[in-house]
């Protein structure tokens, strides 16, 4: 079977003469598949082009990205840091609060094996641990913060519950312990001070508490007592007048009284006790603000 031609005539508009080629089917089948190849292979190049600008172009955002997620972990480590720095300072600070509470069991959770990390990297592997830790810790120190707040309010009040004044200012005239009776001259126990004073002075309560007596009694005369709490009892006796009366709350200093010679006295004076428990203790141990005795 021979070979099919095709003619292929140029003509240029500006001459008279053409040219004319003659082509096989063979030839025109090849330069088709050249032209083709030709073009696939110019898709494909500017196809990759345009993929590897893409995917430059997703890396430099990635690692863009990178670089913001590593400065905020460098910003997340430093705050850590500090943060535990400072719960550090807090935890001494308050290890010195319950000493001075009276508290010597406080452990900061970093003194109880939970602890704060050792190192950034550690940090970097295990934040979610770093921030556990704070936790925990915190926790710990606000539970004892409100057990020193406890044991300080508890110890402010004992102190103003306790009495540490003079009753009265005066001379003292008799002591604590066994005594001349000064009305039948016999020896006979005395579990209180008298205290001499200008008739008419006020006398104060020594510590804070709530009266619990302001009547007459017996030999006392008129008589206020207070109850303070802790067990602790004063009683006040031989005034010309009371100024309170049962179910009073005083503070410290309060006036409950006025100076007087009522039931068995012999002279203007303050009959002044102090009991704990019931039991009478030396009042004069009871006079810490440099008064001698009241005067």
């Amino acid at each position: 079977m021979g070979l099919k031609y095709h003619t292929v005539i140029f003509v240029p508009h500006a001459r008279a003469r053409f040219r004319k080629w003659r082509v096989t089917n063979r030839q025109i089948h090849v330069a088709t598949t050249v032209a083709l190849f030709l073009l696939a292979a110019s898709l494909f190049t500017t196809w990759s082009f345009f993929t590897n600008s893409i995917d430059r172009h997703e890396l430099e955002l990635v690692a863009a990205e990178n670089e913001d997620l590593r400065e905020i972990n460098r910003s997340f480590e430093s705050s850590i840091g500090a943060l535990q720095k400072q719960l550090a300072e807090f935890e001494d600070q308050t290890r010195q609060l319950a000493i001075v509470a009276g508290l010597d069991s406080f452990s900061p959770a970093s003194d109880a094996g939970i602890g704060g990390l050792s190192s950034p990297g550690m940090l970097e592997l295990d934040p979610d641990a770093a921030i556990e830790n704070l936790g925990d810790r915190a926790a710990n120190l606000s539970d004892a913060l409100r057990a020193v707040g406890w044991n300080l309010d508890e110890r402010e009040r004992v102190i103003s519950s306790t009495p540490s004044i003079a009753p009265v200012k005066g001379i003292l005239t008799s002591g604590y312990g066994y005594r001349r009776d000064p009305i039948t001259g016999g020896s006979a126990a005395h579990w209180a001070i008298d205290i001499a004073a200008a008739p008419g002075q006020s006398v104060q309560a020594t510590a804070d508490g709530v009266v619990v007596r302001a009547e007459r009694v017996g030999g006392l005369g008129n008589a206020v007592y207070v109850a303070h709490g802790y067990g602790i009892t004063t009683r006040y006796g031989h005034l010309a007048k009371i100024t309170v009366k049962a179910g009073d709350r005083v503070s410290q200093r309060d006036p409950i009284g006025i100076v007087g010679s009522t039931g068995r006295s012999t002279g203007y004076h303050l009959h002044y006790e102090v009991r704990v428990d019931g039991k009478p203790e030396n009042p004069r141990a009871y006079i810490l603000d440099g008064t001698r005795a009241g005067s």
